[in-house]
């Protein structure tokens, strides 16, 4: 028989596609983004069963996709350290806490130092591993800190730290 007849993927109906990476080590959050994280796989789950209940279901890659996105939600709950940051003290900068800057044109930004899966640049929610977060955890109101930033350092003053919003 021709090798043009065979269909070499037959029984293979899963398609491949690669794993999302887990970071190593604790998956630090705050209570808000282990509820998110919660959220999301629950939200997955139910996506997964619509797709599995599709009366065509040829194209199995949503599947796939969405089986993948809960094993890695799984992981990332399993790994979780909840950080209650109504916990902190209001002295130093710590993680969960918004922290108020002021660069040296005078202009104020707050930033929430958050877990990774929480962090959105665009909402000045930081993860710890950044470099901003790291020059800031455990200041105090009046300390400089210099942030190291790929177009040059930048020195911040501690203005404000503060519970940040829910």
């Amino acid at each position: 028989m021709s090798r043009a007849f065979v269909n070499e993927d037959a029984g293979n109906d899963r398609p491949d596609l690669p794993e999302r990476p887990v970071p190593p080590g604790p998956n630090l959050v705050t209570p808000r983004g282990l509820a998110t994280l919660r959220s999301a796989l629950a939200a997955r789950q139910a996506e997964l069963q619509a797709l599995k209940s599709r009366p065509e279901r040829l194209d199995k890659l949503p599947e796939a996709a969405a089986e993948r996105d809960i094993r890695w939600l799984e992981a990332r709950l399993k790994a979780a350290v909840v950080i209650d940051p109504a916990d902190h003290d209001l002295v130093t900068v710590a993680f969960g806490l918004a922290v108020t800057v002021s660069d040296p044109d005078g202009h104020n930004t707050t930033y929430v130092i958050t877990g990774e899966d929480e962090a959105d640049a665009t909402r000045h929610r930081i993860a710890p591993n950044s470099p901003l977060a790291r020059a800031l955890l455990g200041a105090q109101v009046g300390d400089t800190v210099t942030w190291k930033r790929p177009v040059g350092s930048l020195d911040l003053e501690i203005t404000r730290i503060a519970h940040a919003d829910p």
